[in-house]
């Protein structure tokens, strides 16, 4: 596991409003992991990840196909244009209250995406506006990737929104990257499925994740020979909902045991 650029221990950090986001790119990343598992002195390796980084991971895996053994991705998303307004806008048929408030604090200008309006908000030279953009932008995630069946709470249900210098980092970061469509050409992910084959995987997906909704997934793996989809029916975004991790562990341990 690693801290990609902008994040936890990489320095500088994305939660300064004077660290440049410019050569922070979905392909900027991949050349990381290429230095990184030259430096450890990897031939290949298996590849993880979830939501964000399940488009990372299938990018990469794209790129590089002689160096990954096995794919393993949970809450699958591909990042793509629609994905990021079905999460901005779609979804709010599900929480008109809360994204009408979502909406109103980004002010958005005539024509203008939701994803736009805070990253705009994000960069504004006024420190109270960018801090009061995190907040509600984190707000946002924290209501569309809860349980489902779970109450909303007035601030953060996942107490890591509580922490100002992860709030900025985040929204930031996300926002960076799903207004530039993760810098993938439209349907890149699944045109690219041909240089998976012999590559074997295995894509978790929660029936009730309103997130990152099955779909992309299904697509994916509908294209991709070799590769097992794995829908948990009453869960949600991420690993913490019941049945996720544990399709996930019982993948990873197939793959290591092979």
């Amino acid at each position: 596991m690693f801290d990609q650029r902008g994040c936890g221990r990489s320095k500088p950090s994305a939660s300064d409003v004077e660290t440049g986001l410019a050569a922070n790119t979905t392909h900027h990343l991949m050349a990381d992991m290429e230095l990184l598992r030259k430096h450890l002195g990897i031939a290949n390796w298996l590849v993880f990840g979830g939501s964000w980084g399940a488009t990372l991971g299938l990018a990469y895996a794209q790129a590089h196909p002689d160096r990954v053994t096995a794919l393993v991705l949970f809450s699958v998303t591909t990042t793509s244009r629609a994905e990021v307004d079905w999460i901005t806008e779609g979804v709010r048929v599900h929480f008109p209250e809360a994204w009408a408030a979502f909406r109103d604090a980004a002010c958005p200008r005539a024509g203008e995406r939701l994803v736009d309006a805070y990253a705009r908000l994000l960069a504004d030279p006024d420190p109270a506006i960018r801090e009061e953009a995190a907040r509600t932008w984190c707000r946002w995630e924290d209501t569309h990737v809860r349980a489902p069946g779970t109450p909303l709470v007035e601030d953060f249900g996942d107490p890591e929104y509580a922490d100002p210098t992860f709030r900025m980092t985040f929204a930031r970061l996300v926002t960076h990257y799903w207004r530039h469509a993760a810098w993938l050409k439209e349907g890149q992910l699944l045109d690219g499925l041909g240089k998976l084959v012999g590559i074997p995987g295995v894509l978790i997906t929660g029936g009730h994740d309103l997130s990152s909704p099955p779909d992309p997934a299904r697509a994916l793996a509908a294209g991709w020979p070799g590769c097992e989809l794995v829908v948990i029916d009453d869960a949600g975004h991420g690993l913490g909902h019941p049945g996720m991790g544990e399709a996930a562990q019982a993948a990873l341990d197939r793959f290591v045991c092979d």
